[in-house]
């Protein structure tokens, strides 16, 4: 029988990411005992009142259908929030999606296609190379180097723009690093980005959890505001990623185009879930200052358990709840790590090639889990990378 080529494109871009993960959750139901450290759900669950609000709304008959752009009360908080960050924003200017992920993908179906380019920062997101092979645009990696922390350079990503490409997508702060573009950096970026017409897609799903430093984005930047779209959610910033209600915000022309591709896929998200986002767009919730606190003290308590290790090096992330750690000098790649990790100690985590190839020689650690399983998990991962350099020193004096 015949297939569309699109799932020839996505055939190894999907759930084999995540292979490690997957295999800890059977481990799990099998009845092992399996720290998981692989993909960033929040130990704490959303706030109350808006556990409250969505069950309130539900029952109060907010079940019906919803229009292609989003429930007006949803799109109202939306425009509140970003005419803070800059003027002239109105309803046009917003589409909702169920998450991040449903956004983006719309957005880029109404940016490229077969013959474009996408620029991506690699390390990048586990799910953004699918993405852009789903439209039949190629990718184009920006490589980010450790040495930098990360952070994209202008340089960097002017050497990388090549003919066809028309966008450049943009994580910070990022996924897997932590990385948090400065001001500064943005206009150098985005600079680039005008010199060569490149529409700037800005994935700003950490935005409040940054541990140090201030959130700065190319959407504030008035040169770059007729680029600039910005794809988030209330997944991380408010515990609540089961919900999947997230936005698109960008210019009225864009997203006048980008309506009927979300009407086509969608025609409107849960009513409910949109009473219940407004409220969290419009009130003040404690939620993302005490996973800010939580994650960062996490974060330091690893580093500081690794300081000095002579093949585990880890790298401190400026934002977000993961940090990598470079285990390169173990003599393995971060899968095989991962692989062996997860059936000799019982750890899982994400392997950096899932993130591509710059992480190669990495494995990310999520730290959404108590101290206690933490400091057991590291306790783990040091003792196995112990083990493989005493093995390599065995090797070694025997030839």
């Amino acid at each position: 029988m015949h297939y569309a080529s699109i799932t020839d494109r996505l055939a190894h871009l999907g759930s084999g990411k995540w292979a490690i993960h997957l295999k800890a959750r059977e481990m799990a139901a099998s009845g092992h005992a399996v720290i998981e450290l692989t993909i960033g759900e929040p130990d704490i669950g959303p706030d109350t009142v808006l556990l409250d609000e969505a069950n309130r709304s539900m029952r109060g008959g907010r079940t019906r259908y919803s229009n292609g752009r989003g429930e007006p009360v949803v799109i109202d908080a939306l425009v509140k929030k970003y005419s803070k960050r800059r003027s002239g924003i109105s309803r046009r200017n917003v589409l909702c999606f169920p998450g991040t992920q449903t956004a983006l993908f719309a957005v880029m179906l109404a940016l490229v296609e077969a013959g474009d380019a996408v620029l991506v920062c690699d390390p990048y997101y586990a799910t953004y190379e699918g993405v852009v092979a789903a439209t039949g645009a190629s990718m184009v990696p920006v490589p980010l180097r450790p040495e930098k922390k990360f952070h994209l350079q202008s340089g960097d990503l002017e050497k990388a723009v090549a003919p066809g490409c028309r966008v450049l997508l943009l994580n910070t702060p990022h996924n897997p690093t932590g990385a948090t573009l400065t001001r500064e950096e943005i206009a150098a970026i985005g600079e680039v980005c005008v010199r060569h017409d490149l529409w700037i897609v800005c994935d700003e799903v950490y935005e409040q959890l940054i541990f140090a430093g201030e959130f700065a984005s190319p959407f504030d930047l008035p040169d770059l505001a007729d680029r600039t779209i910005v794809v988030s959610s209330i997944s991380k910033s408010h515990a609540a990623p089961g919900f999947r209600s997230g936005w698109a915000v960008g210019p009225e022309e864009f997203c006048d185009r980008l309506l009927p591709i979300s009407e086509t896929m969608l025609f409107g998200g849960q009513p409910f879930i949109a009473d219940m986002t407004a409220k969290a767009l419009n009130e003040e919730f404690d939620t993302a200052d005490r996973m800010r606190e939580r994650y960062g003290q996490r974060a330091k308590r690893i580093f500081n358990r690794l300081a000095g290790n002579e093949v585990l090096h880890p790298m401190m992330p400026e934002a977000g709840m993961f940090l990598l750690i470079d285990v390169s000098a173990t003599g393995l790649d971060g899968l095989e790590f991962g692989e062996r990790l997860l059936t000799e100690e019982r750890v899982a985590v994400m392997p950096g090639a899932s993130f591509g190839h710059q992480a190669s020689g990495l494995i990310r650690l999520s730290l959404t889990v108590s101290e206690e399983l933490l400091d057991n998990a590291v306790t783990r991962i040091a003792a196995f990378s112990d083990r493989l350099r005493k093995g390599e020193r065995k090797q070694t004096l025997s030839t």
